[in-house]
């Protein structure tokens, strides 16, 4: 039966059937079977436009339309019985087609190729989860906001190396996510625009000299326009790249978050608290929260990254147009675009339920000499003494508060002229971790009223 059914498909040239082992190896319906919406939908188009042209018959055209339709119907109720000996998602569409209509199924694949028909179905398929990336991201950015407008004065440590360096608030560290996921959507939205030109109507590699309109295909699936050279319409895969590499990216930022998450859900932060609803327990220590979720948004950055890397490798050496290698291109961009929308819509339950712990974030800011730049600024602003003196005085400074065990604003003003005469009273307003703060107020910067300002901005931008 599978040998009848390959000679079918394949025409004359053949005599008798693959081996089960090529079968095997050449079959791609196991994973593109999830072009099926796809790929009925490019048909429809292809159809509707094959009639419109006089090139098959308008009774033909009504025919496949219904049969598409009710194909549609069948994959989408669970009753289509897919078959690997016709190889692939479209063979098996038209296969069926051909069982519900008859004779007018094999008008459908007039002026195409498998070729033009898997590079418009994988286009759309891309284009409609870089769709619901921007919209998980939109949501995302939505949930970072709501956590910076609710502390946009709770001071925290800012940290270089992991190591407090100066006060800002929790709004401001927020706020630096939602630029964060904004440059991400952004760059879905530049993939999306490259994106979207049709390869419907390239036929094998070379165009068709059937008297075709390629715009109406075009524009029926929602496309800009026609992509202009056959050869690149079959062959190209960089709008799959475009969309893993954007992916990858993002996901670096999503794993950044996470990790941030899970130090400061731990016992020796406490920044905050994550909800039961991501978290788990041990099965051996009863007292254990595990910030899991986190974990593995952390870990996906892998499986999206390697992903980048498998497709980038299957394409560097191929010739135009069209080589079988690209059937690999697939399941690595389902899996990757599977991964990061999971991981996108986890972080954004994450962050909704996210209770940062102010008090802790407060007590945190106020240790590690946190204010001495805020001094050293003070020292080149009120005595204009050059920078690098001022550092090397408040160095000295930080070193008599280690040794005392005390920080900064608990030094005498006795102690503060002991390294510089020319110290007043007026140092003690800017030790301070809300006058630091409340300092910072260039723009971008994490006062207060700047981080209610970007706040602002962002939710009018998000609607």
């Amino acid at each position: 039966m599978a040998e009848t059914t390959a000679n079918t498909m394949w025409g004359g040239r053949f005599q008798g059937g693959p081996d089960a082992i090529m079968e095997a190896i050449n079959a791609s319906i196991g994973f593109d079977r999830r072009l099926a919406a796809q790929d009925i939908a490019g048909s429809r188009a292809h159809a509707a436009m094959l009639a419109a042209q006089g090139i098959i018959d308008a009774s033909d055209a009504e025919a496949i339309r219904e049969g598409l339709l009710t194909v549609l119907s069948e994959i989408e109720g669970g009753s289509f019985v897919f078959s690997t000996a016709l190889e692939d998602i479209h063979m098996n569409v038209e296969a069926r087609l051909k069982a519900l209509i008859g004779e007018p199924a094999g008008r459908l694949h007039t002026a195409r190729s498998r070729n033009d028909q898997v590079a418009t179905d994988f286009r759309l398929w891309v284009r409609d989860r870089i769709d619901d990336a921007e919209a998980a991201l939109s949501a995302l950015m939505r949930a970072c906001l709501a956590q910076a407008e609710a502390g946009a004065d709770w001071v925290m440590p800012g940290f270089t190396h992991l190591q407090t360096a100066q006060p800002v608030t929790w709004g401001h560290h927020m706020m630096a996510y939602v630029e964060m996921f904004a440059r991400d959507r952004a760059r879905f939205r530049d993939a999306r625009t490259r994106l979207n030109e049709c390869p419907l109507g390239a036929a094998a590699l070379a165009g068709t000299s059937f008297p075709i309109d390629r715009q109406a295909t075009a524009e029926a699936l929602g496309f800009d326009r026609p992509m202009a050279n056959s050869l690149d319409a079959v062959s190209s895969r960089d709008f799959a790249l475009e969309f893993l590499s954007a992916a990858a990216i993002s996901a670096v930022h999503l794993s950044r978050l996470s990790e941030e998450l899970v130090i400061w859900s731990s016992a020796q932060f406490r920044f905050v608290s994550m909800s039961d609803r991501f978290s788990t327990g041990s099965s051996i220590m009863p007292q254990k929260k595990n910030p899991d979720a986190a974990e593995l948004i952390r870990a996906k950055i892998g499986r999206i990254l390697g992903a980048t890397v498998a497709l980038f490798t299957v394409m560097k050496g191929l010739p135009l147009a069209y080589s079988k290698d690209m059937q690999e291109d697939k399941e690595q961009v389902f899996d990757a675009a599977d991964n990061y929308l999971l991981s996108l819509a986890a972080m954004e339950g994450m962050i909704s339920d996210l209770t940062a712990q102010p008090d802790a974030l407060r007590a945190a800011a106020s240790s590690g000499f946190s204010t001495a730049t805020d001094l050293a600024d003070w020292l080149v602003r009120e005595l204009g003494l050059p920078f690098r003196e001022a550092h090397h005085v408040t160095g000295a400074l930080v070193a008599r508060a280690e040794a005392k065990g005390c920080d900064l604003p608990d030094l005498s003003l006795e102690e503060m002229q002991a390294e510089h005469t020319g110290i007043t009273e007026a140092v003690y307003t800017v030790l301070g971790v809300d006058n630091s703060v409340a300092s910072r107020t260039s723009y971008g910067g994490t006062a207060p009223d700047q981080v209610r300002a970007q706040i602002a901005r962002w939710k009018d931008a998000l609607g």
